[in-house]
């Protein structure tokens, strides 16, 4: 990392940084290896891989700071009373996208959060097959770093390039009635959409990087699918609202379910126009 980043980083990150590429590292032998695939109570898939990156974030979390209480989704079960006096908190998917992993795709993800009173105070999401590392947050900026790289400083783009399409960010695999018609809204006041579809948190990646306009999310997610690429885009000059348009946080509560969402450039014109379409 470079001396830049160093400067401006919270003193957690360094470490985080590097838990998420071993975590990445232990995923890897059970990638496109026939891994067995268990379903978890909600249905969702878990796999070896889940399970090996967890034990690696959890032991190495402990060992930067055992006093930060650790929430991920490979043990959640952690009842609400006990949450609730939480004051800081490590909010952890070991294998964000185990759907595109199972099916041999390269895009999943470990995703870390340091979060304080339900706001996040930074993220790291790591790409297991390439390398590749966002990390960022709120007053720290946000970053891209390759596998032997140095860690360049990404920002979201305040509009498309001159002839290119305003981009929307979409799941392959969830969306809902209210999703698409916010869609057509969006398409009926900006023109024909270009849809960018990719798996996992790397949907907020591209937004940070000024590869996208909008992540729209009117469907289920979990805390720790979102919270540490939530970090990244609000580094990076995104932000991240419930669709009332307040601040998107991660208060105690008894689900650990999200609301619906939207992801955009924080100084983006059409920023009301969107919200309006979200209300409907």
């Amino acid at each position: 990392m470079s001396e830049t980043v160093e400067a401006l980083a919270h003193p957690l990150l360094p470490g985080v940084i590097e838990l998420a590429r071993r975590a990445g590292e232990a995923i890897l032998p059970f990638w496109r290896a026939d891994v067995a695939v268990v379903a978890k109570a909600d249905e969702s898939p878990v796999t070896a891989a889940d399970l090996a990156a967890h034990h690696v974030i959890v032991a190495g979390l402990k060992a930067l700071d055992s006093s930060i209480p650790i929430l991920s989704e490979e043990d959640c079960a952690i009842s609400l009373s006990e949450r609730q006096g939480w004051q800081r908190w490590w909010l952890v998917d070991p294998l964000d996208g185990t759907k595109e992993f199972i099916a041999g795709s390269e895009e999943f993800t470990v995703n870390i959060a340091l979060i304080e009173q339900g706001r996040v105070v930074f993220g790291v999401v790591a790409m297991p097959t390439n390398g590749r590392c966002y990390f960022g947050g709120s007053g720290l900026g946000s970053w891209r770093a390759e596998a032997a790289g140095q860690a360049l400083p990404i920002h979201v783009r305040a509009a498309p390039a001159a002839g290119e399409a305003f981009t929307v960010v979409a799941s392959r695999r969830h969306s809902s009635p209210e999703q698409e018609q916010l869609l057509a809204g969006l398409s009926a006041g900006l023109g024909e959409l270009k849809l960018a579809n990719i798996g996992s948190s790397l949907k907020f990646c591209l937004l940070a990087e000024g590869s996208a306009d909008c992540y729209p999310r009117l469907a289920p997610t979990s805390q720790w699918d979102t919270a540490a690429a939530q970090g990244v885009l609000e580094g990076a000059g995104g932000e991240v609202l419930e669709v009332n348009g307040q601040p998107f946080r991660y208060p105690p509560r008894e689900s650990l379910l999200n609301p619906f969402f939207l992801a955009l450039p924080a100084a983006a014109p059409w920023r009301e126009a969107l919200l309006a379409l979200a209300r409907k």
